[in-house]
């Protein structure tokens, strides 16, 4: 979703649909598989860990998306779409309009094995993939694209906060805690630890006017996050005007950043 080019190449489908993958692909998934599954247990929202089940995803080997879409389709009425490592913004609003969330398949190296900035199949399938079982997160998820697909680039830039402060880093604030809902949260074990248990982030209710005023660094420990109640309460979200809250926040300007600029790079 993004236009500088990728280091990363995807990896093509057979005739029947199969990627094949190697066997360094697959070590590495079931590394990063099993390092995350230690940390999910009471960090990750309940709803999260309800569609890890339903998912039931290999430890050993990256799965095949035909296995996720069996699942998402029965549940949701989803799918997963196998996409280059980087995609126009016209055809990431468009596949999610249509119920189908990208898939980029390609799985980072050991060098990039903690972070990188490219959403890999690991971040799509093992952090945003559970959710897209449930019916509210869902149903949010394809709203946003249809709003997407209908809005102006400057619009989208707002759009794209809302985003971020939800389906990627979203928190919930439960009886029992706590709890992670957001996709780049759940594949990051860095992160996972930092929004639940560091006390340098600010956590605030969400009110969707301010996620669109509210900058943000993609590579960076996030210094806010915003908390729904319950995944339930997307529903209510989406029910709000958001183009008008867009056209607010556009008028009223983003608030001031809670992190230092992006150092400028060497290179030219």
């Amino acid at each position: 979703m993004a236009k500088k080019q990728s280091q990363y190449v995807s990896r093509e489908p057979d005739a029947q649909g199969v990627i094949a993958w190697s066997a360094e692909d697959n070590a590495v998934w079931h590394d990063l598989v099993a390092r995350q599954l230690k940390l999910l247990p009471g960090r990750a929202c309940d709803e999260y860990i309800a569609g890890l089940e339903l998912l039931d995803l290999p430890h050993d080997r990256v799965p095949q998306l035909s296995e996720i879409n069996q699942v998402l389709s029965r549940t949701t009425g989803w799918q997963v779409a196998q996409v280059p490592a980087l995609i126009p913004f016209d055809e990431f609003f468009r596949l999610l309009a249509n119920k189908q969330f990208p898939v980029a398949t390609f799985i980072r190296t050991r060098e990039e094995f903690d972070y990188l900035q490219e959403p890999d199949i690991f971040h799509e399938i093992f952090g945003h993939c559970p959710l897209l079982t449930n019916q509210a997160f869902a149903d949010f998820t394809h709203l946003y694209g249809q709003l997407g697909l209908a809005a102006t680039p400057k619009e989208r830039v707002y759009l794209a906060r809302l985003y971020w402060f939800t389906v990627e880093f979203g928190l919930l604030s439960t009886e029992q805690g706590l709890r992670i809902y957001g996709g780049g949260i759940l594949s990051s074990p860095g992160e996972t630890e930092y929004a639940i248990h560091s006390d340098k982030p600010e956590r605030k209710p969400l009110q969707v006017l301010d996620a669109l005023r509210t900058p943000y660094r993609i590579d960076i420990m996030q210094p806010i996050y915003y908390t729904l109640s319950s995944v339930d309460e997307l529903f209510k979200i989406g029910e709000q005007d958001i183009m008008a809250l867009v056209h607010e926040a556009m008028e009223l300007g983003l608030f001031e950043p809670k992190f230092p600029p992006k150092p400028k790079s060497d290179a030219a």
